[in-house]
């Protein structure tokens, strides 16, 4: 035990992933580790909507007080990354499609954000 205390961190850290990627290889676990990453994938998706939820759940009554052109922009380019975030995970985003789905989401994040300003500017 006290040769592990003495080793360096970083090392200590790459032998243990060493360790693991030579489990998983001889034990033949690569379909489990697929399912894995589904699984966690899935679960960092449904963590980041949730995030968004609660965040409109804080600030819906102030949204709902916008002119509805400041709503439908908001709310349309909030939904425009969901339906992007979608069709990447489900077909996947390569080459020219991933140029497409960042600038997607790059030019649907700054209207929001346009909006955002817009609607908390008081005055000029």
């Amino acid at each position: 035990m006290g040769f592990f205390s003495r080793m360096n961190p970083t090392l200590r850290g790459f032998l243990i992933i060493l360790l693991i990627a030579l489990a998983i290889f001889l034990l033949q676990l690569q379909a489990t580790l697929v399912v894995l990453y589904i699984i966690a994938s899935l679960a960092l998706l449904l963590a980041m909507v949730f995030f968004v939820y609660l965040v409109w759940r804080e600030h819906r009554g102030e949204i709902s007080t916008w002119p509805s052109r400041a709503r439908v922009v908001f709310y349309g380019a909030a939904l425009l990354i969901v339906a992007d975030l979608v069709v990447a995970w489900l077909y996947g985003a390569n080459g020219g499609a991933l140029i497409a789905f960042l600038a997607v989401i790059v030019l649907c994040g700054f209207a929001m954000v346009r909006v955002w300003r817009d609607q908390h500017t008081y005055g000029i």
